[in-house]
């Protein structure tokens, strides 16, 4: 191709260009499927020039000619291509995928992970940052912060390896990366493939109406007669939860917890078994004995020993009463269905569905119509503008990538302009299931001492509106959007002067105490108050309705936490392991957490091939995190409690003691900062009702 003709190319391409949106945002409305691969492959290529500039620099290396370099010839994103481009596809890929981008995906897989492990395994790089590690001037604790994890990162990526063990490390990380990708692909196409087809009304007993009218708008969809419900969420909870047709929500269960373990393309059992021994053997090659000990040099928890005594102290916490919630679940069903009942997982959420009835006379249905989404959204932002005076305005003109999606530009109490935040609401055929934030623009100050602020979203899988309603939430669904939108804020109120150790750029059992902190408002009447209208007569939440939230609201509560205890647990079991796994992965998983169990568990059944966290999301070794965060998140809100949960005082030094700082310090710095003192378990026992049952 002649010169000419590939400017003309690249200047087709959005990626290239300034964007020309408002506050240069993703221009999602221009960008083709042709353009990620050439703007990937353009980025590599700078990256590469930059590296050569680095390591041939004749100056001694220095912080800001090695760390912090700074280019004046070329434009101001020059060198960000590459991180531009990765932001917009990654979120793609979960929210908005399909056959081509899967594809392009796989492709460019093995690329950029041999991008990166040309970054990390170069010799001339690393000893340039070596030197600037051993002989530097005197720094800020962030500057401080920046070159540790520089140095540590090279480290860590295998920058002290011998040759032949970094070409090793080399192929390790290219086929954990693939294979991580290929888990999650299966897993979307398996979950989407499945529907229940219903034809006949009666099969439809006890469904509220939201669930039948959202599985006619699927039929509708689909081209289908009659009734779809799925495996997302928001169609199958309610199902299990009001179905009477015990043989439909078996068939429903029994699709769900069997995802890629049956005999097609799909099948996810020996991906899982080789992307643990992958993630062992790097770990052993860089010189520790098991993927756990790698994680957790970096995390609040430090290692497994006190990773393992939180999870055995919750067991012992909460265990006795677990066992006490599913005895009568028992009883209730036996009492029901008679004394040869015998209940199994299907049955679970339908009758603890029951017991909740009888025992508060409340369930989620009932206050749906209270929590339509556009008030719902109301009542969250409002939040924020109560604790810390910032604004949300809808934009029209910011592009998005779907017609669901909105985007909001966002202000500070001083009116000045904070951020843009997109929020995503509703399933669909190329979005992944639950939910999540991201990020397709950091924040960062650059070389000017422009403060560039930050483009945050929050993904979602909520009931749809339909024809007949608006889209109406349950409980459930309103603290999962104030756990999101936790998140954002901690990327939204970012103000660091790197990228890197901004908004939640922070360890992995600090990410989470944000999210969770906002949870806590669920149940609290004053926040109820502000936004839970009838949405047909505007009336107010009534008091009894919130009176009932507040006595159920820990309801199953020991039974939640032994569940996310056993996840953690699993999740220990495979990177602990010192020899190669070669064990049966249904096997092994039913003793792995074992302990923390208090049902019977089904022979075929199986998590950990569904199980993305800790295959494909980051939180291999980590998904403990959210009880250590939890530790946290209760004891932050007691101090709210104390002081009001909406002080002004106590959240702006929330703000500016944590959520602004990002990861510039050791997490229990920021937070004993903010709190003044190290956080306890025991904030978290009394707010679940444990502490008195458990000293009795």
């Amino acid at each position: 191709m002649c010169k000419d003709n590939k400017e003309n190319l690249k200047k087709t391409n959005p990626f290239f260009e300034a964007y020309k949106t408002p506050h240069d945002t993703v221009p999602f409305d221009r960008i083709k499927l042709e353009h990620y691969e050439e703007a990937f492959m353009e980025g590599i290529r700078r990256d590469d020039e930059e590296i050569e500039k680095i390591i041939n620099d004749p100056e001694e290396p220095t912080f800001e000619n090695t760390i912090i370099r700074v280019d004046n010839e070329n434009g101001e994103h020059y060198y960000d291509l590459l991180d531009r481009v990765s932001n917009v596809f990654s979120c793609m890929l979960s929210a908005e995928t399909n056959d081509a981008l899967d594809e392009l995906a796989q492709k460019m897989s093995t690329i950029l992970t041999k991008h990166s492990n040309d970054v990390r395994l170069n010799k001339k790089l690393f000893e340039r940052i070596k030197h600037v590690y051993e002989h530097h001037r005197e720094l800020t604790p962030e500057e401080q912060m920046l070159l540790d994890n520089c140095y540590d990162g090279f480290v860590r990526s295998g920058a002290l390896l011998s040759d032949a063990d970094k070409e090793k490390l080399r192929t390790l990380t290219e086929e954990a990366s693939m294979l991580s990708l290929q888990f999650s692909q299966n897993l979307l196409k398996e979950n989407k493939a499945f529907k229940l087809h219903i034809t006949d009304k009666a099969q439809l007993d006890g469904l509220p109406d939201t669930a039948v009218e959202a599985a006619a708008q699927n039929a509708k969809e689909e081209d289908m007669e009659g009734w779809v419900f799925t495996l997302d969420y928001p169609s199958y909870s309610p199902f299990m939860t009001y179905s009477t047709q015990r043989d439909l929500r078996q068939q429903l269960y029994m699709a769900k917890n069997t995802e890629c373990t049956h005999d097609n393309p799909e099948n996810n059992l020996e991906i899982c078994k080789r992307i643990v021994n992958l993630r062992r053997e790097i770990a052993q090659l860089l010189g520790f004995n098991t993927y756990a000990d790698y994680v957790l040099k970096h995390r609040m928890a430090s290692n497994t020993a006190n990773v393992y005594k939180l999870l055995n102290d919750l067991i012992d916490a909460y265990k006795p009463t677990a066992v006490n919630e599913v005895k009568e679940i028992e009883e209730l069903a036996k009492k029901q269905e008679g004394e040869g009942f015998e209940l199994k997982p299907w049955d679970f959420s339908f009758y603890s569905h029951k017991l909740q009835m009888e025992r508060y006379n409340l369930d989620a249905e009932m206050l749906r119509p209270y929590f339509e989404l556009k008030n719902v959204i109301k009542g969250v932002f409002g939040l924020a503008t109560t604790l810390y005076g910032i604004t949300f305005k809808e934009n029209k003109d910011i592009p998005v990538y779907h017609p669901d999606v909105k985007a909001y530009e966002v202000f500070d109490k001083d009116g000045s302009y904070l951020a843009v935040l997109y929020a995503d609401f509703y399933p669909r055929k190329g979005k992944q299931g639950g939910a999540w934030m991201t990020e397709f623009q950091g924040q960062w100050i650059d070389r000017k001492g422009n403060n560039v602020r930050p483009h945050a979203s929050v993904v979602m899988n909520f009931t749809k509106p339909t024809a007949e309603k608006p889209a109406l939430l349950t409980l459930g669904e309103v603290e999962t959007f104030l756990h999101e939108f936790g998140h954002s804020l901690h990327g939204m109120f970012a103000n660091t002067r790197f990228e890197s150790l901004s908004g939640t750029n922070v360890w992995w059992d600090f990410v989470e105490l944000p999210s969770q902190f906002m949870e806590n408002y669920a149940v609290e009447k004053q926040f109820l108050r502000t936004f839970a209208f009838h949405y047909k007569t505007g009336e107010p939440l009534p008091d009894e309705l919130i009176d009932r939230i507040v006595k159920s609201r820990n309801f199953m509560a020991a039974y939640g936490c032994l569940r996310q205890v056993s996840f953690g647990l699993l999740d220990m079991a495979y990177y602990t392991k010192q020899e190669p796994f070669t064990d049966d992965i249904i096997t092994f998983e039913k003793q792995a957490w074992e302990k923390a169990m208090v049902m019977p568990q089904l022979q075929n059944t199986c998590m950990t091939v569904q199980f993305s966290h800790i295959m494909a999301g980051g939180y291999a070794a980590g998904y403990y995190s959210y009880k250590w965060a939890e530790v946290l998140d209760a004891d932050a809100f007691s101090l709210f409690k104390q002081n009001g949960i909406f002080d002004q005082t106590t959240a702006q030094s929330f703000r500016d003691n944590v959520l602004s700082k990002g990861g510039t310090e050791h997490p229990m710095t920021l937070y004993k900062r903010f709190r003044g003192q190290e956080p306890t378990i025991d904030a978290l026992l009394e707010r679940n009702g444990i502490k008195t049952a458990h000293k009795k």
